[in-house]
């Protein structure tokens, strides 16, 4: 599957394929660019497939080095981004080289960075290894390291010059993080396509049981609607906040326990709950669409409750959203399943009313 995200001087491709992994020297000799390039990975992602791509860009003509990062949010710092920095001078990358991520969506944000900032900017292709980073993290640009405060905050729009998926490798993954890749999933299909929303609750049980077929067509359909936003707002200027539905929460829960005790999609599945009750408790939602969305992410094994969670800690994080607008923090909510409203100035009682109902 080609999908194309149209962005004038800035448009990609998407190509979701299995065993495309093999296949980026190719793709990437196609864009026409310099024949320096720098993949940047994990240990356990580099030894995994690592080989495979710098082999697949030797044999295009490129001249390759692996720039290693510390697994997960532990890359999203600045010094590691300086780290990159440093490696990208020595090794000669100039504007016409090549930063590639291998690796999720943490690998994808911190080389993201170091992509859009060395050098004022250098071109970037994303070979995501994850459900999320293949349905979300890896289209639309954006690109961040953490700080202390907040979860993405220093960061840039960046736009790839290729997104490869190949929905082969994520058989391979650890299943609690497969199954939080798919709650990026999920929320596609709660707030962009009721369709779509649907042919994820029919085809649960085969999406969890990883059938090669069926999360090659899901994963694609994700795509599809992740490039079908950012091609209507590239800059998150109104409508991109849609792809925020459960993250405003599901941010905070992650901030609030220091990125620790949940995976990223578990913080967005509670997130989606919350967000859901949020949604009837203003009138804008029925039990119904309520009920739909938690028993979906309870059949993909996503957590629905939670105990023990420090409300003011989670109030004071949704304080911080980087998404505020002169202090106020819009919250997209879905008043039916396939469609979104964008709501300021939510009542603090109702937050904290549908935080405290997590535990049950």
């Amino acid at each position: 599957m080609i999908i194309n995200v149209n962005l004038g001087l800035r448009s990609y491709r998407i190509i979701v394929e299995s065993g495309a992994v093999a296949t980026v020297g190719a793709h990437l000799r196609e864009l026409g660019v310099g024949s320096r390039a720098a993949l940047v990975s994990d240990a356990a992602i580099g030894s995994l497939y690592g080989k495979t791509v710098v082999r697949s860009l030797e044999g295009a003509g490129f001249s390759v080095a692996l720039v290693e990062v510390p697994e997960g949010e532990a890359a999203k710092t600045l010094a590691v981004a300086g780290q990159c920095w440093n490696e990208l001078l020595a090794l000669g990358l100039d504007r016409t080289s090549t930063v590639l991520a291998l690796g999720g969506g943490a690998v994808g944000d911190v080389a993201g960075f170091v992509a859009a900032t060395y050098m004022r900017g250098v071109n970037f292709v994303q070979v995501p290894t994850t459900v999320l980073a293949q349905v979300d993290a890896s289209i639309g640009g954006k690109t961040a390291i953490d700080h202390p405060n907040a979860k993405n905050l220093i960061g840039a729009f960046h736009q790839p010059r290729l997104v490869l998926v190949d929905p082969a490798v994520v058989r391979s993954l650890p299943e609690r993080e497969y199954r939080s890749g798919v709650a990026e999933i999920v929320k596609h299909g709660i707030v962009l396509d009721a369709d779509y929303f649907a042919e994820v609750e029919r085809d649960a049980a085969a999406l969890c049981a990883r059938d090669l077929p069926v999360v090659e067509r899901i994963i694609g359909g994700s795509c599809r609607l992740k490039a079908s936003v950012v091609e209507r707002d590239e800059r998150e200027s109104e409508l991109r906040h849609v792809l925020n539905y459960g993250h405003t929460i599901g941010h905070a829960l992650e901030a609030a326990t220091g990125y620790a005790r949940f995976a990223h999609g578990e913080a967005v599945a509670l997130g989606i709950v919350a967000e859901a009750r949020l949604a009837r408790r203003l009138g804008l939602a029925s039990d119904d669409t309520v009920a739909r969305q938690e028993r979906l992410l309870a059949a993909v094994g996503l957590p629905v409750t939670a105990e023990a969670i420090d409300t003011d800690a989670v109030v004071a994080a949704i304080g911080r959203d980087k998404k505020a607008r002169d202090g106020r923090v819009p919250f997209v909510l879905a008043p039916r399943i396939g469609a979104f409203r964008l709501v300021f100035d939510v009542p603090a009682a109702d937050i904290r009313a549908v935080l405290a109902g997590l535990a049950a």
